[in-house]
């Protein structure tokens, strides 16, 4: 992960996308990846086995029980969560390099990381929650990407409504009914919260600037 020592001319942000599993995240995620150069992925650390064409260290660290206990002992997660008997928790240093830098990173987490963040890092965090068009397409999308078996399926799906019910401690709801229009709703986010005042670190001086040459 390269970032560029351009002068800083904004705060960066963290930007995270939460929704069930199945309703596109993942997806959606890699997509704004490949068309924002601005936006960095925070890559988390689980202990949960890698599915089919997963990279350690591109997708997850992939770590034991007794290595992520360590790293909770020592304070190395600005959040972590328990899901599906297995632990994730997204590393601090990391993070905080790319917000230093004026950068924006983006969380592929659930409610109970985001709730997290917004304990520890509020006044970076931009919420947005992406819902399935129907449980009927939610079960569909599941079964279609034969990442797990029909007891997980199950699971999940039996889990999908308590995630739901937590929409409203997020920003932004979007149904990703279309993948497409859905980028273009998340950017259109992402390129507004970039732009909010209390984001831009120049702006002061550009006004103080402004006002002394009238």
């Amino acid at each position: 992960m390269e970032i560029n020592d351009n002068e800083i001319t904004r705060k960066g942000l963290m930007f995270v996308l939460s929704s069930p599993s199945g309703a596109g995240k993942t997806s959606l995620s890699r997509k704004l990846l490949e068309l924002d150069k601005e936006l960095f992925l925070s890559i988390s650390y689980t202990t949960r086995p890698p599915r089919p064409g997963e990279i350690d260290g591109e997708d997850y660290f992939f770590v034991n029980n007794d290595d992520f206990a360590f790293m909770q002992e020592q304070n190395e997660f600005l959040e972590y969560a328990k899901v599906f008997d297995y632990y994730y928790g997204t590393p601090k240093k990391p993070v905080k390099k790319i917000l230093d830098k004026g950068r924006d990173i983006l969380f592929d987490i659930d409610w109970q990381g985001t709730q997290q963040l917004m304990n520890n890092s509020k006044d970076h965090l931009v919420k947005v929650f992406v819902l399935p068009p129907s449980i009927k397409e939610l079960e569909r999308r599941l079964k279609e990407r034969k990442q797990d078996e029909d007891e997980i399926i199950q699971k999940r799906m039996s889990r999908a409504s308590d995630e739901m019910s937590h929409y409203a401690e997020y920003d932004y709801i979007l149904v990703n009914d279309d993948f497409d229009k859905t980028v273009k709703e998340i950017i259109s986010i992402l390129n507004a919260e970039r732009l909010k005042n209390h984001r831009q670190i120049k702006t002061q001086k550009i006004v103080k600037n402004l006002r002394g040459s009238l």
